[in-house]
């Protein structure tokens, strides 16, 4: 069969729906026994993965963008002209119409927008609306990273239940891979001296740093050190000037490269993400990758994730956060219990290989 997928966030600022197309990408075109993936826009080359711009070049970006355009606001057959070999097209929210002639599939990553609107932009709000109405609503089949994101979305958008199957993402091999020594050579570039907390991801109001900051402030701990890494997202303010005019113990390191992340996740003592609401959550699946302890919150699709690889707390209870990271600071034991866990059931469960499996199977089912 042939399968185009859209890829066109490859070209935009993006965070977690960019690592998924990214590395899904891959892993499918590898797991192919006669089949093809062709990324739209024009993708056949997908470029190196880089969060905080285009994969392309500017002058590759800037034509293919415009095309994407032309596809949403343009003539309808633009879409079928690109696609025109295709059995399925798999959309995402940067597509606003099916591509006439083919089955439609998608990925649902969270539905925050509905639930917590207040966490995002009016923008992002409004193009996860048009994206249920034109996309998901209209889908053959639709693909959900994690069991709590596939229950949302048939409760909030109507959707059949037997259309939404759950196919959780993988981790990168990098992360699985890395060694003690590749960590401390991270860590001796960026210059933490001490053992660390690691929070990683966007500067957001989702993310709660508030509450991890708090905690943290509460423990009055020298010992260790609180490590954020991760870019200024949008409604940074308070939490953005917070933490640029300096908290003690705590360290910003801003965005960190593709590369430095599985050694800087390898190097922490503990990963700490109290996520008020989570799709999948791929830092806390890359820590767990990486046989390094997890403090995460005991909501959304978190608790089904780490299952018995993490120490689950109530992300709006600073008194939770504090006590779980006091609970795995006192313990090394505790620490290499979790951890231990963590990366088993890492192993198990996400696997990029067995992501693009299923993912095969679940497309072969519309030719």
């Amino acid at each position: 069969m042939h399968l185009a997928v859209d890829a066109s966030p490859l070209l935009l600022r993006s965070a977690g729906v960019k690592n998924y197309l990214y590395h899904w990408i891959v892993a499918l075109r590898q797991a192919v026994a006669g089949d093809r993936v062709s990324p739209f826009p024009f993708l056949d080359q997908i470029g190196d993965l880089n969060h905080e711009q285009s994969t392309l070049a500017a002058w590759e970006t800037i034509p293919r963008i415009a095309f994407l355009l032309g596809s949403n606001y343009g003539p309808g057959w633009l879409m079928a002209l690109a696609n025109r070999r295709a059995d399925v097209f798999h959309a995402t929210n940067q597509v606003h119409h099916p591509v006439p002639g083919m089955a439609l599939t998608t990925t649902l990553h969270d539905m925050t927008c509905w639930l917590m609107p207040e966490l995002h932009t009016p923008g992002n709000v409004e193009a996860d609306r048009r994206f249920a109405a034109q996309i998901a609503a209209k889908a053959d089949g639709l693909i959900a990273v994690s069991e709590n994101t596939r229950l949302d979305a048939i409760r909030l958008l109507g959707l059949a239940p037997e259309k939404v199957v759950t196919i959780h993402s993988g981790v990168a091999e990098a992360f699985f891979d890395v060694t003690a020594a590749e960590g401390q050579a991270v860590r001796e570039r960026l210059g933490l001296t001490k053992p660390f907390v690691l929070n990683l991801g966007t500067v957001e109001p989702r993310k709660n740093l508030d509450a991890l900051l708090d905690a943290w402030e509460a423990l009055g701990r020298d010992d260790f050190e609180l490590v954020l890494a991760g870019p200024m997202g949008w409604a940074a303010g308070a939490t953005a000037q917070r933490i640029q005019s300096g908290v003690a113990g705590v360290r910003y390191l801003g965005y960190v490269a593709e590369r430095d992340l599985p050694g800087l996740t390898k190097a922490a003592a503990v990963f700490a993400y109290p996520s008020l609401y989570e799709g999948f959550g791929f830092p806390v699946a890359q820590a767990m990758a990486c046989g390094v302890p997890v403090l995460t919150s005991n909501t959304s699709c978190l608790p089904e994730i780490t299952g018995d690889g993490a120490l689950h707390v109530d992300p709006r209870s600073v008194a939770e956060i504090g006590a779980g990271l006091g609970s795995l600071l006192d313990s090394a034991e505790l620490r290499a219990s979790l951890g231990t866990a963590g990366l088993a059931r890492a192993r198990e469960h996400f696997r990029w290989a067995v992501c693009a499996e299923k993912s095969w199977e679940f497309f072969r089912r519309f030719t």
